[in-house]
């Protein structure tokens, strides 16, 4: 009993870090791009992705949550891979869609493009594929191979 509500823990704990990885690797993303067209420095950009690995590495202790949030990231990786039109489409139902893309994004922000859905950018890099990957993978590695957090 204890090891079921373990990995239903560690599933809703995965669906819970879903969202928050979805957006702040498209913020990421965003931040990069707008450095990258400014011939600038993209400090948030770095952040973003800094936070974006803070929660994998948590998540790669626990194959459950691992699992949970990785393979709904892999699979819109590989939408974006496959089928642009109908990933943007999807994109375009999500949360904060008409708001400039992102959950703090304000219009007429450097990043808040109004017809870019979110997640648009970071999907057709290919950065959901790769995050969803490396999740789907720590999860079916043996436990001595996981995680350092993993004890």
């Amino acid at each position: 009993m204890t090891s079921e509500i373990r990995r239903l823990t560690g599933a809703l704990a995965g669906l819970a870090a879903l969202a928050p990885v979805y957006y702040l690797a498209e913020a990421a993303a965003r931040a990069l791009r707008v450095g990258n067209a400014t011939f600038g420095p993209a400090p948030a950009g770095l952040g973003y992705l800094a936070a974006v690995a803070a929660i994998v590495v948590l998540l790669t202790a626990w194959p459950p949550a691992a699992l949970a949030c990785g393979l709904p990231l892999a699979a819109a990786g590989v939408l974006f891979a496959l089928d642009l039109d109908a990933a943007l489409g999807a994109a375009g139902s999500l949360p904060w869609s008409r708001a400039g893309g992102l959950p703090w994004s304000q219009p007429g922000a450097p990043w808040a493009e109004a017809g870019e859905p979110p997640g648009t950018l970071a999907g057709a890099s290919g950065l959901y594929a790769l995050i969803g990957a490396l999740l789907v993978l720590s999860a079916l590695l043996p436990g001595r191979l996981r995680s350092i957090l993993s004890g």
